[in-house]
């Protein structure tokens, strides 16, 4: 069972990210037609996130956003992932991850973390977890200082709970469906970070080993179609300030989501595997 943390400052798309995991089994559309891996919920938290995604993605009403609370009180949301092979044996991938407040990104980047901040990242840095998955959603000069300064804290706490050689840092551009980002999707590395956050991945690729940091893009929503590359997804203003949903809704044929279950494969298996979607 490979232990995943998810973290990222608010609206990065965390919990709209493990929704749409968890309602992949209801949405046939998402996989095509080669069915080319499953997603099979496997406790109660994870198939009652993924029978509240459709009124999220599709239907496009309000999901309560992740607070601080209690380090204790946080879901885990199980799954097992069922990879498909045509030339060798299926692969079978089991994941228990954990959604954390944006807040903890930002006390971060702030270097003042209070006592509840500190039970998160603590419980983050456990010998059992595998690896993070940090999913990030803005760029430009402002957003690679932000980074740098919260990712910087996030390395010493690393050091701190002696886990700078052993955990897995998958560093994730996430909401790729932007018209800015979708071209680079192919190389997130070079097209992505290497030309909007360049010091974040330089602070990033100088203090973790090759074989325990990778970045990837993904879009919980995808594009409208291989041949109108528009996002598939507007926004909305809800309760809790903007959120986005399917341009469709009621829809379920038109979600198609991009690049989620990379990041989590090479989490649970040190492997790079693109998976087509």
């Amino acid at each position: 069972m490979g232990n995943i943390r998810v973290i990222g400052p608010r609206s990065s798309g965390k919990t709209t990210y493990l929704a749409g995991l968890a309602y992949w089994p209801q949405n046939k559309s998402a996989v095509g037609d080669r069915r080319l891996f499953e997603v099979v919920p496997l406790n109660d938290e994870t198939e009652k996130l993924g029978s509240i995604a459709e009124d999220l993605i599709v239907q496009g009403l309000d999901l309560e956003p992740t607070r601080v609370k209690d380090v204790y009180g946080l879901n885990s949301y199980s799954f097992r992932i069922e990879v498909k092979q045509r030339f060798n044996a299926d692969k079978e991938i089991n994941l228990v991850a954990k959604d954390y407040p944006g807040e903890i990104f930002e006390l971060l980047e702030s270097g003042h973390l209070d006592g509840l901040c500190e039970q998160f990242l603590k419980e983050c840095l456990e010998k059992d977890v595998e690896g993070c998955l940090i999913l990030l959603n803005d760029w430009g000069a402002k957003a690679d200082k932000f980074y740098c300064r919260a990712l910087s804290q996030f390395l010493k706490l690393m050091d701190q709970y002696e886990r700078r050689q052993d955990l897995r840092l998958a560093v994730t551009m996430s909401k790729c469906e932007r018209g800015e980002l979708w071209p680079g999707r192919l190389d997130p590395e070079i097209d992505i970070f290497d030309s909007h956050l360049p010091d974040t991945k330089d602070l990033l690729q100088t203090n973790i080993s090759r074989k325990n940091l990778q970045f990837f893009a993904l879009s919980t929503f995808g594009v409208l179609d291989r041949n109108d590359p528009r996002p598939n997804r507007i926004e909305m203003i809800g309760t809790d300030g903007s959120r986005a949903v399917l341009r469709e809704t009621g829809q379920r044929k038109s979600w198609k989501p991009y690049g989620m279950l990379d990041p989590l494969y090479w989490l649970n298996t040190g492997i790079r595997k693109e998976f087509k979607y």
